[in-house]
This record gives C-alpha cells, sequence and structure tokens, in this order.
C-alpha cells in the first residue's frame, strides 16, 4: 500500500519591530515550491490553517503567522490598530525574503493583506480569498453594529462580548450544514488566548479600529482594478458578518476572477476543506507558473 506524503510543518518565531512574530511553515518537497501566505482572521491565529497546511503543505510552501496579539505572538504595548498590523506583515515579509506569493486573506487578514499589497503590489502573485471583505454590500447586520462602534464606555462594552467564548463558538458554529464537522478544538484554543490579562485591550483596541477599513475599500477596490491580479474567491455563503453580496462583488473588479460559493458560516475551512483544498492547489499551480516564466 502506497502511503501519502506526510507535510512536516516548522514552528518557528521572528524579530519584527520589536515584536517576536510566530509562524507556521511548511517544508515542501522542492526548493522552488510556490508559496502561500496564510492571514488569519479574529478571533483565531494559523492554528486555523492546520488542516490546509496538512493538505497542501508537501507540495507547497505555505506560511502562516499569527498577527500581532493573537496566538503565539507578542502582544504590542502600543494601541493596536489594522495599520500596525499591516506594517508588521510588511516586514514579516520582509524579513523572511518572499519576493513572490500568492496570498490568502481571510476575515480581519484581508484589511491587513490589502495593506500589504499595496506596500509591494509587485510581490502578491495572487490571491484567495475566503470570507475576507472589501465591499460595502460585504458587511452583514452583526458587522455593521461592529463597525458602528467607537471607543469609549458603551463602544467598549459591547466590543467586550465579542471575546466570550458563546460569541467565539458562535462564529463557527453558526451557518453550518454539519456542525459535527467542526472542530471544538478551534473555538476552545482561540478562546484561550482571548482570556489572556493581556489580550483584551490590543482585542478591543482592534475591534474598535475596524471602522477605519471601510475608508481603505476605494483604494483596495482601485488596486484590484489596476492590477487584475488571479484571484480564487472561496465563500461561505451563510456567514454572519460577511455574506455572500461580499464575495460576489470582488468580480466588479476583477472579473475574470474563480468563485466558488458553499452552504456553510465564516469559518468555510472547517467543513469544506476537502472541496477547497484542490482548488488552491490548481490555482497555485497556474499562478506560478506566470512567476516562473516572469
Amino acid at each position: 500500500m502506497a502511503f501519502p506524503i506526510v507535510t512536516r510543518t516548522l514552528h518557528r518565531h521572528i524579530d519584527i519591530d520589536g515584536l517576536r512574530v510566530f509562524y507556521r511553515e511548511s517544508t515542501p518537497e522542492t526548493d522552488h515550491a510556490p508559496v502561500l501566505l496564510l492571514l488569519h482572521g479574529f478571533p483565531s491565529a494559523s492554528h486555523q490553517f492546520r488542516r490546509l497546511v496538512d493538505a497542501l503543505g508537501a507540495h507547497y510552501r505555505l506560511i502562516a503567522p499569527d498577527l500581532p496579539g493573537f496566538g503565539h505572538s507578542d502582544v504590542p504595548a502600543s494601541p493596536l490598530t489594522f495599520d500596525r498590523l499591516g506594517e508588521v506583515m510588511a516586514g514579516f515579509v520582509e524579513r523572511l525574503r518572499l519576493d513572490h506569493f500568492v496570498m490568502y486573506v481571510f476575515d480581519y487578514g484581508a484589511p491587513v493583506g490589502f495593506r500589504l499589497a499595496l506596500r509591494h503590489p509587485e510581490r502578491v502573485a495572487g490571491l484567495v480569498v475566503q470570507n475576507g471583505n472589501a465591499y460595502e454590500e460585504g458587511l452583514g447586520e452583526a458587522m455593521r453594529k461592529l463597525v458602528a462602534l467607537r471607543p469609549g464606555h458603551e463602544g467598549e462594552e459591547a466590543a467586550r462580548e465579542m471575546l466570550t467564548l458563546p460569541v467565539t463558538r458562535r462564529q463557527y458554529e453558526a451557518g453550518t450544514g454539519d456542525v459535527q464537522l467542526v472542530s471544538p478544538d478551534s473555538w476552545v484554543l482561540d478562546q484561550y488566548f482571548l482570556d489572556k490579562p493581556e489580550r483584551a485591550r490590543p482585542q478591543l483596541d482592534l475591534l474598535l479600529d475596524y471602522h477605519a477599513n471601510l475608508g481603505h475599500y476605494p483604494e483596495w477596490q482601485e488596486w484590484l482594478r489596476t492590477r487584475r491580479p488571479p484571484m480564487l474567491i472561496t465563500w461561505g455563503a451563510n456567514d454572519m458578518f460577511f455574506p455572500e453580496p461580499g464575495a460576489h462583488a470582488y468580480l466588479r473588479d476583477v472579473p475574470d476572477a474563480e468563485l466558488h460559493v458553499y452552504p456553510t458560516g465564516h469559518f468555510a475551512l472547517e467543513e469544506y476543506l476537502p472541496e477547497i483544498a484542490p482548488l488552491i492547489a490548481s490555482f497555485l499551480d497556474r499562478t506560478w507558473k506566470t512567476v516562473s516564466s516572469g
């Protein structure tokens, strides 16, 4: 019986602007494998991509950092903003000498990733977008309530509810077709980090800063229209934060984008990894041919 190749994953830290940033990196069979940078969302960290790394890491170089204030990465001493996350990830890409990479953006990873793309457009060979929003119509009712929050007592009290276990669990289970396919390990590990005393302030800072991303939507859309990057969109249609219209909106600016919508919720990989992983592999193969020939 022939056994499949099992991925070896390295678990590393690197110092970026005084912050110790944790990341996972697969070790593919070839040194010239396509590179996929995985940018996670709230309230998770790079561990949300563990199964994807196992599925693809033997053939592709998958790199998944924990954003500052998340997972095993340091918590910044100064207030945490999306601009700051973008700066740190730009430094991360430079330190790892990632001259070309395909970028997977999800949830918070989208505003971070688009900031990175505007800083280094020449490095982004393609985009995989999974429930990562860049359009007004992609904001669900739950997200519009969050966007309305501002710093201050009432805003912080409302944002603080987002850090509780019931909300964390609901983000994984809401909208799924078969909740048995969603591992409870995910929300338990997320909550472990959220409950650390030093994590509350930076997480609240980011929740109350999310509204600032909407002002950048026009420039991100302009970047998409101008660059027309190769693009794969996979989307959980029942996402209570970023519903399906947000996926179709990308086609206005990148009409050739490949779009796949699934009857699941926010964390689409939890339920549809067997369907999505082959799409990503095929997309990486096609996209990297352009990089290699260039």
